[in-house]
């Protein structure tokens, strides 16, 4: 977990080291005490200990997108569409592979969008954070700078530019020819995705200490949802920015301003008629759609996405443990707690399995029925922040130092 003060003119930015570090930090704080003679176990790492190895997973094409996120937190994760695999760098490279072979098809650089660096200059970083997404046959990806660009999805052409107050650390949202952008000051705002006119914009009240991490809005149902900095869900109309319901999930306790982080940092997520999310700090809910009535809720924290499969949530919590919850009943059908303070990301499902990374560059699949962890591979040793993308029954991760690897996960021993 990384903390955010909003008040702070910087961007709070720490190594993967140091992001493990304050995750173990902030597990002590969120519950848990030690004292100077005996060390806490709840701030011990889990070691990886030997599994029933059951299938080997295959890399069916390795390829590096610059140097990745580096040694700073973000979400920068790869995302497929049109027969394409897209991915970036915080530096400010925008990548396209060919979702088959991992041939390279096309190459940006936004870091000099203009094109007026010269051969003297020094390379500044475009801090990329939020995407990219794709859709209406274009890439859409915002930076720290307040900046959303959006591509030409088939030759990386820069189709239009547009600014924003606040940093952009989590991907947009695109539908019905609109593209939604929340950022970390709190300012959302609609743009055309044709031509990037400003269509709309809403202001939500940001606390002083937030955790770095700013929920992605989800359009659906002629909605805009995202979790706020509040502890709670919010819908917007997507053709005017009026706001509908807002329900609360977050419980602040404690007596510091710490101990009362709730930020709903994850984006929510639709199914069906309800809507599902959890707060860094108090619950997993579910929500109904329409009238933003709460149907049950249940006491689960994270800030990482969770992902439902059918029946099933699948969700990791602050610690690193793994649960599968009922989507109907919100009754724990299992939890698997092996990868404690490993700093797991967010679940994503293939096949029969629910797989997550964690901080050393694995990632871990674990049997969907009984939670066993069944195959494990390590894409490198930088570590893995963001939930792997899966499409047609292959996983696509990429490391911290910008290793992107296409990985089949179904061959059996």
């Amino acid at each position: 977990m990384v903390l955010f003060n909003k008040k702070a003119s910087q961007s709070f930015l720490k190594s993967h080291k140091n992001i493990l570090a304050v995750l173990l930090l902030s597990s002590a704080l969120f519950g848990c005490s030690s004292t100077d003679e005996e060390e806490d176990i709840s701030e011990l790492v889990s070691e990886l200990v030997e599994i029933n190895q059951q299938f080997t997973p295959n890399v069916l094409w390795e390829k590096s997108v610059g140097n990745g996120s580096g040694n700073y937190f973000s979400r920068l994760k790869p995302v497929v569409a049109y027969d394409t695999v897209y991915s970036a760098s915080r530096m400010g490279d925008v990548v396209a592979f060919d979702v088959k072979t991992g041939k390279e098809l096309w190459q940006v650089d936004l870091s000099d969008v203009d094109h007026e660096r010269s051969f003297w200059d020094s390379r500044v970083s475009a801090l990329l954070a939020g995407g990219p997404v794709v859709g209406l046959n274009k890439v859409f990806i915002g930076s720290e700078n307040g900046k959303i660009y959006a591509l030409d999805a088939q030759s990386g052409a820069l189709v239009w530019q547009a600014d924003i107050k606040g940093e952009i650390i989590s991907a947009p949202a695109v539908d019905s020819g609109i593209v939604v952008v929340n950022t970390a000051s709190g300012i959302m705002k609609a743009f055309n995705a044709d031509d990037g006119k400003e269509l709309w914009k809403v202001e939500q009240d940001v606390p002083a200490l937030t955790l770095r991490g700013i929920s992605q809005p989800v359009i659906a149902s002629g909605g805009v949802l995202v979790g706020t900095g509040k502890g709670g869900v919010n819908v917007y109309l997507l053709n005017n920015g009026q706001q509908g319901w807002s329900t609360e999930i977050g419980e602040p306790t404690g007596s510091t301003e710490l101990e009362r982080v709730i930020d709903v940092d994850s984006s929510p997520v639709t199914f069906g008629d309800a809507v599902y999310a959890v707060s860094s700090r108090g619950n997993l809910a579910a929500i109904e759609l329409k009238s933003g009535r709460v149907l049950w809720k249940r006491q689960y924290s994270s800030y990482r996405q969770i992902s439902i499969y059918r029946n099933t949530i699948f969700l990791t919590n602050l610690r690193g443990h793994v649960y599968a919850i009922d989507r109907i009943s919100g009754i724990e059908r299992w939890s698997n707690l092996a990868l404690t303070n490993r700093g797991v990301t967010g679940p994503v499902v293939i096949d029969d399995y629910v797989v997550v990374g964690d901080f050393e560059g694995y990632l871990h699949w674990f049997d969907q029925e009984n939670g066993e962890i069944v195959a494990r591979h390590q894409v490198d040793s930088s570590g893995i922040h963001s939930t792997p993308t899966v499409f047609n029954n292959v996983l696509y991760s990429q490391s911290q130092n910008g290793d992107l690897q296409a990985i089949e996960t179904s061959i059996k021993k």
